[in-house]
């Protein structure tokens, strides 16, 4: 009695595993190590638009798109000699409607009766994932292509205008030794202005067209703390006019990647911000610190300013020729050129602030 029922269950378990193999989403065959199917499920059918009496006596390598003929061979080649137990490849194939299709094959290899090896393969359809992938690497070769040509064009047009406005100071400075009353002229006076205001529009663009991302090997591992230091040293003068008052508590140990003229730059700026846009009300208080946070050192930068509505002008801050308080050396040109220097290092830049209390900003540099 006890080996009918286990001869029962045998027999349901093998009801069981037959019915899975024939219902299961994805396709799978079991194949002779000659590549001959032993055993289809519907799946397989589905996926490549031929019943199991067509694929059966059929070649798969006909449907088999050309160019993919070869993609199994060195790996079939290391699993029938033991040194892997499956792998996976990409493959395209025609459908019987003749449409190309492109198929991941899981194959594995199991032992049946008498230790004889054959394969399990699997079948998933992802040609329309395989699609997206394509039209999206479109986009991005379209969108590589259209930078170029904007790179170009700004370095062209900056080029340019950087000429003409040169000629045109020079011409200015002509006019005023052939004519020594012409600097009295109204009229004059605005077209000398005109030239000035080009000129310091063109030096802005120029600094904007040199902002590229930057390759991982052109930056170096840059000492913060020293750099903060060097920064503190510049502004000296500065500080000690407002009266404000600089800690600097970074790690002095942390090291980041970056390109030495654009951490300057970077420091630089959002130093000479605090104290710029200081309170009335209260001595400057700069607080500078740091910490690390995965793979990146997180320099943070408060003070007790003036500080900026972010209701109205957080999605602005970092845009060109925006600036937030009545100061007369204001151009709003500074933070849109340091947030680009921050991203083409790899990093990002946050910002916190509130009227009459101040702000912090937070900065995100890859740590070396």
């Amino acid at each position: 009695m006890k080996a009918i029922r286990t001869e029962q269950n045998f027999s349901n378990a093998y009801d069981v595993l037959d019915r899975v193999f024939n219902n299961t989403y994805n396709g799978i065959a079991v194949v002779s190590m000659d590549g001959n199917w032993l055993k289809i499920n519907k799946s397989v059918c589905d996926i490549f638009g031929y019943t199991r009496s067509e694929l059966f006596n059929m070649d798969i390598d006909n449907i088999v798109f050309i160019e993919d003929l070869g993609v199994h061979e060195e790996k079939y080649g290391n699993l029938i000699h033991g040194k892997i137990d499956k792998y996976r490849v990409k493959q395209r194939y025609f459908h019987k409607d003749g449409s190309i299709i492109w198929v991941l094959i899981y194959v594995s290899l199991v032992y049946f009766k008498e230790g004889r090896p054959h394969m399990i393969w699997q079948f998933t359809d992802i040609t329309s994932r395989q699609k997206n992938q394509d039209k999206l690497k479109t986009m991005l070769n379209v969108a590589i292509e259209q930078n170029e040509r904007l790179t170009s064009f700004a370095d062209i047009v900056t080029h340019n205008l950087r000429s003409h406005s040169g000629n045109l100071a020079t011409i200015t400075e002509f006019l005023e030794e052939d004519f020594s009353n012409i600097c009295q002229n109204e009229n004059y006076k605005l077209l000398k202005i005109a030239v000035e205001n080009l000129q310091e529009t063109v030096s802005h663009l120029t600094q904007v067209a040199k902002i590229k991302e930057i390759d991982p090997s052109e930056m170096e591992a840059l000492n913060l703390y020293a750099y903060v230091q060097k920064a503190m040293y510049n502004i000296i003068a500065l500080a000690q006019n407002a009266n404000a008052i600089i800690y600097n508590e970074i790690d002095e140990n942390l090291k980041v990647k970056a390109i030495p003229a654009y951490l300057d730059s970077i420091v630089l700026n959002f130093l000479t911000n605090a104290i710029k846009y200081k309170s009335d009300e209260r001595i400057p208080i700069i607080e500078l610190s740091s910490e690390v946070q995965d793979d990146f050192v997180i320099f943070k930068i408060k003070d007790n300013g003036l500080g900026i509505d972010m209701e109205k002008f957080g999605d602005k801050i970092f845009q060109m020729y925006k600036t937030f308080h009545y100061n007369k050396d204001a151009i709003g040109i500074g933070l849109f050129i340091t947030k680009n220097h921050i991203e083409s290092l790899g990093g990002k830049v946050e910002v916190n602030s509130e009227v009459g209390v101040g702000t912090k900003f937070v900065i995100y540099l890859k740590k070396a």
